[in-house]
Parts: C-alpha cells; sequence; structure tokens
C-alpha cells in the first residue's frame, strides 16, 4: 500500500504530510480546491514528485475520475474548512466541504476498493471540557461551533461507512497543530506579526481558555505510523500533552519576540467558546508506540523564527485573507459579531 491519495495536500497540516509521505517514499496523488487558504509553495519542494489535482471535493465526477485513473490504495483526508470564526459568520461552506465532500470520498472509496481511508477529525468533535479531565476515544461527541459540528458528522459519516459497508477506515482526533506554513488567520502567526509590526494583539474574553498543542510534523508523524500499524475501525486520539493558556501562549510569543505585553488586547469573547480541550493518548501511544518528539518551548521557538523568516509570505496571505473577508462576509456583518469579526479580519 504505497501509493496516497492526499486530500487538502496544499493546506497547513496537509502539506506537512505531503512532504514527509514523498520523503518516506510514498507515491502521492494531491487534490487540493486551493481556496485563499491553500498554497502550491506549501509543497513546491516536491512538486515534481507528486501528481497534482486543482478540484473541489465535494465535485462527484472529476473525484471518482482521479481515483479510477490513479488506483490510490490509501485516502489520508486532510481537506476541511477550519476556522471557527468564518463558521460563525456563515456555516454553509464548512457544511458543504466537510460533510458533502467528505460523503463524496467515501463514496468513492468503497466503489474503488481502497484498502484503507484515514478520515481526519479533530479534538474540538468532544466539545467543551471543564477545569479537569481528559478526552478518551469512547468519549461522547458535543461538538459546539458550526465548524466543530461539521467535523463531528464528517467523523461519523465515516464511522458509519465503516459500520454498513464494511470500508476500511480509521479515525483521527488530532489536538491544536502549530508550526510553519500555518494560515495566518490562526493564533500563533496573528500574535507574530502584529507583535512584529507593534499593533494591538486581539485575545478573546480573559485569554483563560484553555488548548492542548501539538506539533505538526508529531501529528503528520503520527498519521504515517497509524498507516503502517493502526488497526481498521479503530478511533485514535493525537495529543501533543502541552495544555496552555491563551494569554500564556501570546506572553510566551511576546517574550521571545522581545515585545512588551502591553500590545495584548483583550475584545469580547466569541460565541459557544469552549472552555478547554486535553486528550488521552494512552492508546495511540501503547498500541502504536508513536510520542510526540517536540516541546512547546522549543517548537514555539522554531515557529517564530520560521514566520520572522517568511514575513512577506505572511504579509501576502494577510492581503489575500482581507480580500476574501471583504467579498464573503461583509455583507453578513452584524452589530452582534461586530467584535468577533474584527478580531477575525485582523487574523484571528
Amino acid at each position: 500500500m504505497n501509493k496516497i491519495l492526499i486530500t487538502g495536500g496544499a493546506g497547513f497540516i496537509g502539506s506537512e504530510f505531503v512532504r514527509q509521505a514523498v520523503s518516506k517514499g510514498y507515491e502521492c496523488i494531491v487534490i487540493d480546491n486551493l481556496t485563499y487558504a491553500g498554497d502550491l509553495l506549501r509543497i513546491k519542494e516536491v512538486e515534481n514528485k507528486i501528481n497534482f489535482f486543482n478540484i473541489d471535493i465535494t465535485d462527484s465526477k472529476r473525484v471518482n475520475e482521479i481515483f479510477q485513473k490513479e488506483k490510490p490504495s490509501i485516502v489520508v483526508h486532510w481537506a476541511a474548512e477550519s476556522h471557527v470564526d468564518r463558521s460563525l459568520m456563515d456555516a454553509e461552506p464548512f457544511i458543504m466541504t466537510n460533510i458533502m465532500g467528505t460523503k463524496v470520498l467515501l463514496e468513492s472509496a468503497k466503489a474503488n476498493n481502497i484498502q484503507l481511508f484515514i478520515n481526519i477529525s479533530t479534538d474540538e468533535v468532544y466539545g467543551d471540557l471543564g477545569k479537569e479531565g481528559q478526552f478518551f476515544e469512547d468519549t461522547c461527541l458535543n461538538p459546539s461551533s458550526p465548524y466543530s459540528v461539521s467535523k463531528a458528522a464528517q467523523d461519523m459519516l465515516g464511522r458509519a461507512y465503516y459500520r454498513s459497508f464494511n470500508l476500511p477506515l480509521i479515525t483521527l482526533r488530532p489536538s491544536n497543530n502549530y508550526g510553519k506554513w500555518q494560515y495566518p488567520e490562526k493564533l500563533l502567526p496573528v500574535v507574530i506579526l502584529k507583535a512584529l509590526n507593534d499593533e494591538k494583539i486581539p485575545v478573546y474574553g480573559t485569554g483563560e481558555n484553555v488548548r492542548e498543542w501539538l506539533h505538526v510534523s508529531d501529528c503528520v508523524n503520527a498519521v504515517l505510523m497509524i498507516i503502517e500499524k493502526g488497526k481498521v475501525g479503530e478511533i485514535y486520539n493525537i495529543g501533543g500533552g502541552n495544555e496552555r493558556k491563551n494569554i500564556d501562549v501570546v506572553k510566551s510569543i511576546l517574550s521571545i519576540m522581545n515585545k512588551p505585553q502591553s500590545l495584548i488586547d483583550f475584545v469580547k469573547d466569541r460565541p459557544g467558546h469552549d472552555f478547554r480541550y486535553s486528550l488521552n493518548s494512552d492508546k495511540i501511544q501503547s498500541q502504536i508506540g508513536w510520542a510526540p518528539k517536540v516541546s512547546f518551548e522549543a517548537g514555539l521557538t522554531d515557529t517564530v523564527n520560521w514566520y520572522l523568516s517568511k514575513i512577506d509570505w505572511v504579509k501576502d496571505k494577510i492581503q489575500v485573507l482581507m480580500a476574501y473577508w471583504s467579498k464573503v462576509y461583509k455583507p453578513k456583518i452584524s452589530d452582534r459579531t461586530e467584535n468577533l469579526t474584527k478580531s477575525s479580519r485582523k487574523g484571528w
């Protein structure tokens, strides 16, 4: 099983997977719709070693043609609309890509005798967690935002195809990824860019919300190990083991960049903001032998330095994002979402 079809391969995590899979000798077929968040620069170093198709995964005819032509053995499904703030403004793209797109892929996989389908979910499908406890693979799903609801639907749709049609599928639920090439609507690149420009950094509420951080290289390494060792039908949490309050992450970045904490600007909290996520990853560690290698401190420093070295790319993407917001979301802005929209258009 050495031919992989990768959806969302020009995205943040998908591109890391493409690069690592190529280095391990896998033959890679990459599908990406190249929306505002996609970028072929992320996979330029391996462009001559992959087959790339610019298509929308909701296009069942094109998707099935690629399955029939390329005959992959494995599907790794990264493609997704993923930004919570945008889902609060308009859920439709999330429903179309994350649910309908996944349905198209599952149908093509079923029709073309795929040997393994890796369905990438997220820790956000579990919903809100208090100050204590962890999410286990058998924890009931309780998503809070339109984004996480769409991912929960994707997650369970894959489980249904495994149960109903014996599609050989494994479900993965990773925690918050960070690292190079992440699109600058997310927390870390926004903080880095704004700190560099001595601009105010928007932080929701009081910044006490807790996330578990996982370096993108560790996440991809886990997926590759699961392809080799994972058991069909199983669910695996992939947690980085690094729980941090949002405010502490922002302060750490400011410290690395030698910038003052006075740049922090607390803004109105977003609707339905989950307080904490924390994954129990005992299963993947005991059954697969995986453990994260990159410490949060080292990973964060490397990430800051990478963004500073690629600041022109970040600024270019900010312009693309602003244009996208203006075209797609400006007509939908209301007084209720004014603070949310201001923060999101700033990039987070």
